[in-house]
C-alpha cells in the first residue's frame, strides 16, 4: 500500500492507494465502511497499523465499492507524507563508498579519513517540504546549496535492543528524502547539524510505501536529476551500512519510537562531487527517484 498526506479543504488528510499507479482513497471517507479508519494523521496510521492493516487489505480486494472515497492524485495538493516528524530525522553519513571518495576530494579536512564505523547525525525538520514545493535557497547565507537523494525508512513500532535479523520487522514503510545541504555551513562549523537543518531543507515524499510492497530495501535503484540531467545513479545494494544493520546498531542503546525517520545516505553524484562543484541555483528542478516509490520533485526558490 501507498500512503499520502494531502491538503483537502485546507485540512491535512491521509489517503491510501492499493497499488502503484492506482487510485487514492480518502481514509476519512473509508471510515464510513470501517470506523477504525477514522484517523487524524499519518502518525496514527503508523502506530495503529496492526489494527488498520486488515480492514484496508479487505478493501483492496473490493475497490469497486470505494468510488465515493476516491481522489485523483494529480488534482490534489500533496504534503510531505509526514509533514512534521515528531523527532529529528536520523541520518547516515558517507554511506556509499563512491560518495565517500567524492566528499574527500571536495574537502579532505571535513570528509576525509578512516571511517571504521557508521557515521550518524541528526537533521532538524520543523516542517518537511511537500512534493512540488520549493527548496529554500537561503541566499546569501548559503552559497553552496546541494542535493542528496536518499531512501528513508519509517519505523512502525518502538524498538530497543533489536537484532539485525529481526530489524526489518520493525519497519512500517519507506519514502524518499532529499537531504538538502549547505556545504559552506557544513564545513564551517565542523559538524553537520546546522548545514543540514535550515528551514526548507527536507523534501520528503511523494508517499510512504509499506514494507511488504518494497521487499528487500537493499535492491533498489536510486537516482537524482537536476533540470533533467542525471546526476546520481546507483543502487541501495551499495550501502556500506544496511537498513537492518542501522536499526540494530542504533537500537542497541537507544529507543527508536514508531514514526522515527532514518535517512540512509546518498550515492555519488552530488553537486560537491563535480570539478568544479555544481551547486544548485534558483530555479533549478531537482528530481529524486527511488525504485518502487517514485519521484520526489522540487524547485529551488
Amino acid at each position: 500500500m501507498r500512503f499520502y498526506t494531502a491538503l483537502i479543504n485546507e485540512k491535512e488528510e491521509v489517503l491510501v492507494a492499493f497499488r502503484e499507479g492506482g487510485r487514492a482513497y480518502r481514509l476519512k471517507k473509508l471510515a464510513a465502511l470501517a470506523p477504525a479508519l477514522a484517523v487524524k494523521d499519518m502518525e496514527e496510521i503508523i502506530r495503529r497499523w496492526s489494527v488498520l492493516r486488515g480492514p484496508l487489505e479487505a478493501m483492496s480486494r473490493s475497490e469497486d465499492v470505494l468510488t465515493a472515497a476516491a481522489g485523483e492524485l494529480n488534482e490534489l495538493a500533496l504534503s510531505a507524507p509526514l509533514p512534521r516528524p515528531r523527532q529529528d530525522v536520523i541520518c547516515l553519513g558517507i554511506n556509499y563508498e563512491e560518495h565517500a571518495e567524492e566528499a574527500d576530494k571536495f574537502s579532505s579536512a571535513d570528509f576525509g579519513g578512516q571511517r571504521p564505523a557508521t557515521i550518524y547525525f541528526s537533521k532538524r525538520v520543523n516542517e518537511a517540504v511537500a512534493p512540488g514545493a520549493f527548496i529554500a535557497s537561503h541566499a546569501p547565507l548559503v552559497d553552496s546549496l546541494d542535493y542528496e537523494c536518499e531512501l528513508a525508512v519509517i519505523l512502525g513500532r518502538d524498538c530497543y535492543g533489536v537484532s539485525e535479523a529481526e530489524a526489518l520487522d520493525y519497519v512500517f514503510g519507506y519514502t524518499i528524502l532529499n537531504d538538502v545541504s549547505a556545504r559552506n555551513l557544513q564545513t564551517r562549523h565542523k559538524q553537520w547539524y546546522l548545514g543540514k537543518s535550515l528551514d526548507g531543507f527536507t523534501p520528503m515524499g511523494p508517499c510512504i510505501v509499506t514494507a511488504d510492497e518494497i521487499g528487500d530495501p537493499q535492491a533498489l535503484t536510486i537516482e537524482s536529476y537536476v533540470n533533467g540531467e542525471v546526476r546520481q545513479h546507483s543502487n541501495t545494494k551499495f550501502m556500506l551500512q544496511t537498513v537492518a544493520g542501522a536499526i540494530a546498531e542504533l537500537s542497541a542503546g537507544l529507543t527508536l519510537q514508531a514514526g522515527t525517520v532514518i535517512a540512509t545516505g546518498t550515492p555519488a553524484g552530488v553537486g560537491m562531487g563535480f570539478d568544479p562543484p555544481r551547486f544548485l541555483r534558483a530555479g533549478d528542478v531537482v528530481d529524486c527517484y527511488v525504485e518502487k516509490i517514485g519521484h520526489l520533485i522540487n524547485r529551488v526558490s
